[in-house]
């Protein structure tokens, strides 16, 4: 039963990591304008996602734009909207698997295979975790990195967006989530397995019937 508590809860963490992905994915705030101007009021903030752009006024008036070329954005973008778009799609693997092989759900007699199936869910949610990090560690590196260089001017300068911090938060609900899943499995596997009993030869008295002590 405590197997199965926490082999839902490893279950929940990786849904809710996998809605985070899919949210950071949309959001076009990854990287957001840096204030480090003289002037105080700024007349607009620039938002820049995977998708599109948004410039937002002072005013409270946002528009946004997608981009026009695929092939003309630069690499980091290309990367983050392929590898993010792969995680939505193996998370919901990832859940249909899970489910399948859960202890709660009768879709496989228990057994071996039921934990194996489980335990390959639980793997696909840290594979999603895995994947995920690498467009989010990128921006974030290129926008540390072009925020201290002195050649690039301030009004092209970024920050990190709250897209970022979503999509880590995400991460860490995928790896802790598919770790709780295969480690409930593999426990549960552990005590499924029974040691193989022997019984002694059941072998006849000088009566010609069978010894009693001989049946297990």
């Amino acid at each position: 039963m405590a197997s199965a508590a926490v082999e839902i809860l490893g279950l929940g963490l990786g849904i809710l990591g996998w809605v985070g992905v899919i949210l950071a994915c949309g959001l076009p705030m990854w990287q957001v304008s840096a204030f480090i101007d003289v002037n105080i009021v700024v007349a607009q903030t620039i938002w820049e996602g995977l998708w599109m752009n948004c410039v937002v006024q002072s005013t409270g008036q946002m528009q946004c734009k997608v981009y026009d070329s695929i092939l003309a954005l630069p690499p980091e973008v290309q990367a983050g909207r392929a590898l993010t778009v792969i995680v939505a799609l193996l998370g919901l693997v990832a859940l249909m698997v899970t489910v399948v092989g859960a202890q709660c759900t009768n879709c496989i007699r228990p057994g071996k295979m039921k934990s194996r199936i489980v335990i390959a869910g639980g793997a696909i949610y840290i594979l999603c975790g895995v994947l995920v990090l690498i467009p989010l560690c990128w921006f974030a590196n290129i926008v540390i990195s072009d925020f201290y260089d002195p050649t690039v001017p301030p009004s092209q300068k970024r920050e990190m967006g709250a897209a970022l911090y979503i999509g880590w938060a995400a991460t860490a609900l995928l790896l802790f989530g598919g770790c709780l899943i295969c480690c409930c499995s593999c426990s549960q596997r552990d005590e499924t397995s029974f040691p193989v009993k022997y019984s002694a030869p059941r072998r006849p008295t000088s009566n010609g019937e069978y010894d009693k002590k001989n049946y297990v």
